[in-house]
This record gives structure tokens, C-alpha cells and sequence, in this order.
């Protein structure tokens, strides 16, 4: 039994590692074809590198929400802070360039203790409580963005940034360039994840998730490991945003409303919260839905809340969820009510 095990184990291992393979050839040589063969490349293009920017920022608010159980919907702004501080250290303090690159992780790092502070007042709240905070704290970061004019333009934005060198080459503001920059940031990102993941911090984040009254009993800071959480939630949403700053080379307040951080929580709910791969799944999604209907823009959100709807009724733990955790909802209760039938059953 145990070799049997073993085998499947072995088997499934391989199946992933060969479409890790596929997927990242297809994600390399895909941007290459498009420019050759399609007529407006550029467009589709920038598409892809749109849905990379949000792979990256649904899978660091997958970190916070769905790993350790947390509920934030205040996402936008931690992206804010982010853009904001790359934008800045480029055109106010020269780090523009190829020093951008150093900016990045700045940016990251900065947003990680914003991350850190709106952890320490929340560490004792969970549910809708935990939300209405983290709502306001993005709300508050995006008036100080929008009225402080001295140091962020208020609402006039941060214009005109500098765009990244590459290897000595300033010429780096096409999709296509940034789209392979930006896709190095997210394997960074998901490789980071799973280790984390796979790690004793993971581990003790499931389990604060599942049961964080039984997770202390166990010996496991709780508050601590919820503070990280949020700060490596934070660290690479700031990633992101300084990475859309550099693409855009413009950024305002206005880009970060409460829908943008709506947005980024229906591609976690959809996709399947505390996956890996639920994230990337829902960000392509959401964003292919965007460009459908882009004809009904104003009716995005009401979409959305039906897609939502539809996916907590039909499949509450997502598309890619798994259904033996407490994420699966309804589903777990289903499960455990057929196994007590079973075991009064094998009993009688």
C-alpha cells in the first residue's frame, strides 16, 4: 500500500513539473508568436502584461486571505503605497533608470511596514471587523495620496516617470520588454509562495486558519505569524505597483479606488483562495471578462458580484479550491454529514 503510494506520489509529481514546463514555454515563446502574427500585437500584449500585474497582486492578497484565514479588502492600498513609493524615488530622488531596479524592492520593503502597522491594531479582530479596518485604511491611504500635493502631486498624479534600463538598454517602455520583466517578478513571486507554503510558517498559517484558538494551544504565535502574513501580503503588492508605475509611467490616486481592491478579491474568490494556482487562474479570468465586455463597463461589477454569487453557491472554495479545508464551506459540511451517515451506518 505504502509503495502505491509512493508511485501515484512519484507520478503526480512528474505531471506537474511537466506542465510547469509547458506553461513556461508557452508563457516565453506566446508573446514572440503574437508580435509575429496578429495584427495589433500590441494590444494583446498589453493585455498579457495586465494580467501579470494582477497575478501578482491576487496571489500576495492570497497570501493574507487565503492562507492564514485573514479577510482584507483593503488591497488597493497596499498597490497605492507601492506605485506611489517607486514613482517617487524616481522622479524625486533619481532612482530612475537602472537604479529602479533597486527602487523595487525598496518599494516592497516600504509597503511590507505599512503592511506591519495596519497588522498590529487588527491582530485581535477576524472577520467583517478585520474587512471594515482594512477598508479604511485603504481609503485613508488614497485621500492622503489624493490631497497631499506637495509630495504626490495630489490629484494631478506622479507624471512623467522614468523608464527602467534593462541590460544598458533605455529603450525597455515596450510591452513586450516589460512583459518578460514583469513575468520574472511573477515566478518570483509564486516560487517564493510555495516555499513559504511548504515551510513551517505555512504550515502554521493553515493552521491559524483552520483554528487559531486550537493553533495557540499548540505553542503557535499567533499575532506574530499574522503580522508577517500581512507584511509578505503587503511586500509583494508593493512589488507590483512599483512595477505598474514603471509601465504606465504615470500614476494617480484615482487608479486605486475601493473597486480596485474589489477587483483584485473576486479573482482570489473566483480562482480558489489558498491555491497557488487560484489566483493566477482568477486574474485571467476577470481580466478576459473585463476586455469581453468592455462594452458594458459600467455593468463590470455587477458581473462580478453574480460570478461571485455563483461561485460561493456552486463551488465555494473557487475554481482551483480544494474541498478538505475550511475555505470549501458549505462543501465540508456536505462531506462530514455523508461520513457520520456512514459511520451510524457501518455502527447500526
Amino acid at each position: 500500500m505504502k509503495l502505491t503510494n509512493k508511485i501515484k506520489a512519484s507520478h503526480a509529481r512528474d505531471y506537474r513539473s511537466v506542465l510547469f514546463v509547458l506553461a513556461a514555454a508557452a508563457l516565453i515563446v506566446a508573446p514572440i508568436i503574437i508580435d509575429a502574427t496578429v495584427h495589433k500585437s500590441s494590444y494583446v500584449i498589453d493585455i498579457m502584461v495586465r494580467i501579470l500585474f494582477y497575478v501578482i497582486f491576487a496571489s500576495s492578497l492570497n497570501v493574507i486571505n487565503g492562507y492564514s484565514g485573514q479577510f482584507n479588502i483593503g488591497h488597493a492600498g497596499f498597490m497605492l503605497i507601492g506605485s506611489y513609493t517607486g514613482a517617487l524615488l524616481s522622479t524625486k530622488l533619481g532612482m530612475g533608470g537602472v537604479w529602479y531596479w533597486v527602487a523595487i524592492p525598496i518599494s516592497g520593503i516600504f509597503t511590507a511596514i505599512a503592511g506591519f502597522l495596519v497588522s498590529l491594531p487588527t491582530l485581535k479582530l477576524r472577520g467583517i471587523y478585520l474587512a471594515i479596518v482594512t477598508l479604511g485604511f485603504s481609503e485613508i491611504i488614497r485621500l492622503i495620496a489624493m490631497n497631499w500635493t506637495a509630495v504626490t502631486n495630489g490629484p494631478m498624479g506622479v507624471k512623467n516617470i522614468p523608464k527602467i534600463w534593462l541590460f544598458g538598454l533605455r529603450k525597455t517602455s515596450s510591452p513586450m520588454v516589460i512583459y518578460y520583466i514583469v513575468l520574472v517578478f511573477v515566478v518570483l513571486c509564486l516560487y517564493s509562495t510555495y516555499k513559504i507554503i511548504n515551510s513551517r510558517v505555512g504550515r502554521a498559517w493553515m493552521s491559524i486558519r483552520e483554528d487559531s484558538t486550537a493553533s495557540q494551544s499548540l505553542g503557535i504565535n499567533v499575532n506574530r505569524y499574522k503580522a508577517f502574513n500581512f507584511m509578505l501580503g503587503a511586500f509583494w503588492a508593493g512589488v507590483g505597483g512599483a512595477l505598474m508605475a514603471i509601465y504606465y509611467r504615470f500614476i494617480s490616486a484615482d487608479m486605486f479606488v475601493l473597486d480596485e481592491g474589489f477587483n483584485v478579491l473576486a479573482m482570489v474568490i473566483l480562482g480558489g483562495q489558498g491555491t497557488l494556482v487560484g489566483p493566477v487562474l482568477g486574474a485571467v479570468i476577470v481580466n478576459l471578462i473585463t476586455e469581453f465586455f468592455r462594452f458594458a463597463d459600467e455593468y463590470r461589477l455587477v458581473l462580478y458580484g453574480l460570478l461571485i454569487i455563483l461561485t460561493m453557491w456552486l463551488r465555494p472554495q473557487g475554481l482551483a479550491g480544494a474541498t478538505n479545508t475550511v475555505l470549501a464551506g458549505q462543501a465540508i459540511t456536505q462531506d462530514s454529514s455523508k461520513k457520520t451517515a456512514v459511520d451510524d451506518g457501518a455502527d447500526a
